[in-house]
């Protein structure tokens, strides 16, 4: 019986052979069907085809329970409907000194009358390549076991393919979840099927690909030159790009092959991140895997491992930077700023941290932390009979996603029993986001004083003073410093100035280093003023003693 069984699953390794079977229920025996390849012998009902791949096929684990319930649905006759004309199921399995592959069984009842069901014939076979694709075995499973599958048909390709090289893409929705919120779970799920729509028209039999998990794809192909990559993924995306008049655009991370011995999920992680990487980038949005970026992602998830002890334990700390009357030198103001004080590393430079929270969206508490702490510094200022002066806090672009940043403040400018003109709102003003405008418009329409951050760096420009709702622009560094190198560049300074004097909104220059910009400033209208000539942002208690010297001068 043993050379017997052995000869079933032999065959079956078999890409050519097809291994037929028939169930006689009269009989009460299972028989392999004669065809020229097998021998003729009959199998007892205590083991047949079934029976030799749950004990003998090695099967995979993630596929044992869903054969296991296939196979006890067969062997009892009643839980087959007159209405199944057949029944499939595929499976991976594993002949001792060969490769895992996937095979398919598929039965077909026999009944009498509609009613009996005396004999039941199948085949099992190994399937090909095209098979798995288009019997879609991949969407069969959740994420994780989606992923084992897909890593298979990877590996199988990669590994043994070595004539090509081989490129791994992992591409996403940027912003997918709001396109969820506006439209609907219906329409998302509409778009993912219209991505892999294409994806199956698009890619070639040479291609995989499959989504992994939610809105993010991966697709292999072969390539001989870098440009090959390049012009596959803008061919696809410009394929994918219109549903419905949807806008929306895509990350592509790309991780070249190069020793194929890695792990398929290595492979697979190394293209997410640069795909992660990529994003926030205007310019770009297809990025290649390299160490810096492997370095980059390594810091990032060291800040994310730490900071929520890390706000816990107080080391986010809050710094003041002065705001100066250019005239007489006076402190009119304060902007807080976060500083981040590891125990271990000491002060971490915020462009490290700002950018990660911004993505994953602790920045948000962190807003809100911080707000509370210049709230708080403002009622112990009151509360010593110190000139009130007022602080403005970051508002990020992540907080402008829905109202709930205007409940925040309201509820702390009355924990603190502060006036609202104290707590001033710095906002980097943005393009074509229409949720943001309405949100700044509230928080104008609650009566806080805006402030327009880095004007001049982006996508501000003179045209948008006509109708802005900030009350204060703020010229940013770079595009002061830069400006103040040309004469004609200190003409638009200069002319910016005085446009906003004449339409009632007030400036103040930041990165102000000398005292040839602060009196140039001074010269065009400009009075206020932020930069290391006067003071580097401060911890709160010295920030005190600044105040208390400008208040024993006045």
């Amino acid at each position: 019986m043993s050379t017997c069984r052995d000869k079933m699953l032999e065959l079956m390794l078999d890409q050519e052979i097809f291994v037929y079977f028939f169930i006689d229920y009269e009989a009460n025996q299972w028989h392999l069907e004669k065809n020229p390849h097998l021998p003729e012998f009959v199998m007892s009902e205590d083991y047949n085809p079934i029976d030799a791949i749950l004990k003998e096929g090695n099967l995979a684990e993630d596929d044992r329970e869903r054969f296991e319930f296939f196979a006890e649905k067969l062997r009892n006759g009643t839980a087959i409907s007159k209405n199944d004309w057949f029944i499939r199921c595929q499976f991976r399995m594993q002949y001792p000194e060969r490769k895992k592959e996937w095979y398919e069984i598929e039965i077909f009842p026999k009944f009498v009358d509609y009613s009996i069901l005396p004999l039941i014939t199948g085949t099992i076979h190994k399937m090909t390549e095209r098979e798995i694709k288009s019997r879609n075995i991949v969407n069969l499973y959740d994420s994780d076991k989606n992923r084992a599958v897909f890593a298979d048909l990877m590996a199988k390709r990669i590994r043994e393919d070595t004539d090509n090289k081989y490129a791994v893409i992992q591409f996403d929705v940027i912003g997918f979840k709001f396109i969820n919120d506006r439209f609907g779970e219906a329409i998302g799920n509409e778009l993912l099927a219209h991505f892999n729509d294409v994806l199956e028209i698009y890619c070639s039999e040479r291609m995989l690909f499959s989504r992994i998990n939610a809105d993010i794809f991966t697709v292999v192909i072969p390539y001989e030159e870098l440009s090959d990559i390049y012009s596959f993924i803008r061919g696809l995306e410009a394929a994918m790009s219109e549903y419905k008049e949807i806008k929306y655009s895509f990350a592509f991370g790309v991780y070249l092959v190069t020793d194929r011995n890695i792990s398929i999920r290595t492979m697979g992680d190394s293209a997410g991140i640069a795909r992660t990487a990529i994003k926030g980038n205007a310019l770009e949005n297809i990025g290649f895997y390299n160490h810096e970026i492997k370095n980059s992602m390594r810091n990032k998830r060291t800040i994310e491992d730490k900071m929520r002890s890390a706000l816990k334990n107080g080391e986010f700390v809050m710094y003041l930077q002065p705001k100066y009357n250019i005239s007489d030198s006076s402190v009119t103001g304060a902007e807080a700023l976060i500083r981040w004080i590891d125990p271990e590393r000491g002060i971490v430079p915020p462009n490290e941290f700002i950018p990660v929270f911004e993505k994953n969206g602790f920045v948000i508490k962190i807003d809100e932390y911080i707000w509370e702490c210049a709230c708080k510094q403002i009622r112990k200022w009151l509360n010593e009979g110190l000139p009130a002066i007022p602080i403005s806090v970051n508002v990020s672009r992540v907080h402008l996603a829905d109202s709930h940043f205007i409940d925040k403040l309201e509820e702390l400018i009355h924990k603190y029993d502060i006036p609202r003109e104290l707590l001033e709102l710095e906002i980097t003003e943005t393009a074509d986001n229409i949720n943001a405008n309405e949100m700044i418009q509230l928080a104008k329409d609650s009566g806080f004083r805006l402030l327009m951050d880095d004007f001049g760096s982006g996508y501000s420009s003179l045209s948008t003073l006509r109708s802005t709702p900030f009350d204060v622009i703020k010229i940013d560094r770079m595009f002061f410093s830069s400006s103040m190198e040309s004469e004609r560049g200190q003409k638009i300074i200069s002319h910016t100035i005085s446009m906003s004097k004449d339409i009632g909104i007030e400036l103040i220059a930041e990165g102000v280093e000398t005292r040839e910009q602060a009196e140039f400033l001074k010269d065009c209208g400009c009075n206020s003023a932020q930069g290391f000539l006067y003071s580097r942002p401060v911890p709160v208690d010295m920030f005190d003693n600044i105040l208390r010297s400008n208040y024993k001068k006045a």
